[in-house]
């Protein structure tokens, strides 16, 4: 064989087993995926699904089929795509719980804006699992990217985020940035807004992000208002702040630093350092140390600007100490609205003395609670009562009282409907904890943001994503939505204006397992919502 064809077949078979190792490589590194739209990256199952894919989630299977039921029936009308982006699969049971609370909030407020009066479209709502701590958000953002350029999904917005990590910011930021609408229904963190300034202009960091949650300097500023106003001017306070970087600990902790006390000065600030979100470490140690501390002290109430884990190992570890017979209250954010949830009846136990009475309670600024309104609402009568000598007549209740009461009558009869045809969403949502009231106001401010896009426009169109973001400054005053968890009127900068905190007390009772209790409103301007909720222009 001539020297020039064995260098030629050499070649061939050179190049034929190079072509083999990448077809064989190729085959090795195709994606695992969990489902259609999701693939399996280092054990999570990450991705856009709204054909009812639970994640692995078992807690939340039945209302994802609930939501992909949903999805079906509106396939034929016109309709957009809407993304509810948070992560959806933990190791800890009461995580997997707030998931379920969450997306049954989701798919009640879906259903409310299908089958409300206006103009379509329709919503469709898709999943997407940006995994543990938003640590894959990245490649969530790409699909969400690519689904609203796409003529078939029509993206128009993105709602959920429920933690203020940095990931999250960086999410809400790339979103914004390509001008997708988000609108984040359980963020608290201050560093995830726009700013609004006094002259009624903002400064957009996020160009087209709406907020209906108060920040956290907001519900700090309700809290202490709400305390002024029950006499409890003579606090002597203390603040414990987690020192891991974590926008929802930062800017708590900055907001109750911030407070004016009317009391005598208390102890200096205390701190303590955690691993993560959803780990204890060793702040159990930390928190016997400080406890001691403040024992020795004469604080009587502990402002804690940290998450709900180590929440309640601090409340715990205050009680197991025994400051000598003295009864402590801790006042912390909206994410102590999971801490019941994490309550075992040794745990109540241990915040009780030996004489039933309590050692410690915790109060916190809840983003809602279902007891608010028919509570502030007969209480509001009976002061009226008290000066008018009659019944107040319906055009003499409060607008910020009776629209958000109504509101949650009707979120209520949802609830019944939808079990009374059958469709089931892993239980009876609990209204108690707020999630599913916020993710459903939520989905009806999206909802009513794509009806005002679509005013004009003929059914066969769909809003751009341009349209439905410059409708989140115009939801105030007359399009005000009432929604389940109080008015949402929104600022130029789409901040909720003045929107009311319920005051809630996780309080040990005397036996058994503790009651969560309403005991108020706090207002963050230090008043109910004005009238029809016009913003002042003195509004920041």
């Amino acid at each position: 064989m001539p020297r020039w064809k064995k260098i030629l077949y050499a070649v061939l078979g050179a190049v034929v087993a190079v072509a083999a190792i990448a077809f064989t490589t190729s085959l090795v590194r195709k994606p695992d995926t969990c489902a259609d739209g999701v693939e399996r990256i280092e054990g999570e199952c990450v991705g856009v699904n709204g054909d009812g894919y639970d994640f692995g989630t078992p807690e939340i299977a039945p209302v994802a089929r609930a939501i992909a039921r949903e999805n079906r029936r509106i396939e034929k009308q016109p309709h957009v795509t809407v993304a509810m982006m948070l992560p959806l699969q933990s190791d800890r049971e009461a995580l997997r719980r707030q998931m379920r609370s969450d997306l049954q909030g989701a798919y009640l407020g879906q259903r409310q804006a299908n089958s409300g009066e206006g103009e379509p479209p329709r919503i469709r709502l898709v999943l997407a699992n940006p995994g543990q701590d938003y640590g894959r958000q990245a490649e969530v953002v790409d699909t969400l990217l690519r689904m609203a350029a796409s003529p078939e999904d029509r993206l128009r917005a993105v709602t959920g985020f429920n933690l203020s990590l940095a990931a999250t910011e960086k999410a809400v930021a790339r979103l914004t940035e390509n001008r997708i609408p988000v609108l984040a229904a359980r963020i608290s963190g201050d560093r995830i807004a726009n700013k609004d300034q006094a002259d009624g202009m903002a400064e957009l960091r996020f160009p087209g992000l709406a907020r209906i949650l108060p920040t956290n300097n907001d519900a700090a500023q309700a809290l202490a208002g709400f305390n002024g106003e029950r006499g409890r001017q003579n606090l002597r306070t203390v603040l414990v702040y987690d020192k891991r970087p974590d926008g929802y600990n930062e800017s708590l902790a900055r907001a109750f630093s911030r407070i004016r006390e009317k009391g005598p000065a208390g102890p200096a600030a205390m701190s303590f350092e955690s691993p993560s979100i959803d780990e204890a470490g060793s702040t159990g140690n930390q928190f016997t140390q400080t406890a001691n501390n403040i024992c020795d002290s004469e604080a009587d109430t502990v402002y804690f600007a940290g998450r709900t884990l180590h929440l309640r190992i601090f409340a715990l570890k205050l009680a197991q100490v025994g400051c000598e017979g003295r009864h402590y209250t801790i006042v912390s954010g909206s994410d102590a609205a999971s801490l019941r949830q994490d309550m075992t009846e040794q745990d109540w136990a241990k915040l009780r003395g030996d004489d039933g009475r309590a050692k410690v309670t915790v109060q916190y600024a809840a983003p809602a609670h279902p007891a608010a309104w028919a509570t502030e609402l007969a209480a509001w009568s009976k002061k009226w009562r008290a000066t008018h000598d009659r019944e107040p007549a319906e055009r003499d209740l409060p607008q910020y009282l009776t629209e958000p009461k109504a509101a949650l009558d009707t979120l209520r009869r949802q609830i019944i409907a939808t079990e009374a045809e059958g469709i089931d969403l892993g239980g009876t949502p609990n209204l108690d904890d707020s999630r599913t009231m916020l993710v459903h106001d939520g989905l009806l401010t999206i909802g009513k943001a794509l009806h005002q896009a679509q005013q004009g426009a003929p059914e066969t169109t769909v809003p751009s994503r341009e349209d439905v973001g410059r409708q989140w400054s115009l939801l105030q005053s007359r399009h005000r939505v009432a929604g389940t968890s109080g008015l949402i009127c929104l600022t130029t900068g789409g901040n909720a204006y003045d929107k009311p905190v319920a005051i809630v007390e996780l309080d040990p009772g005397t036996k058994g397992d503790g009651t969560l209790k309403f005991v108020g409103l706090g207002w963050p301007t230090g008043r109910p919502q004005p009238k029809n909720c016009v913003i002042p222009s003195s509004t920041p």
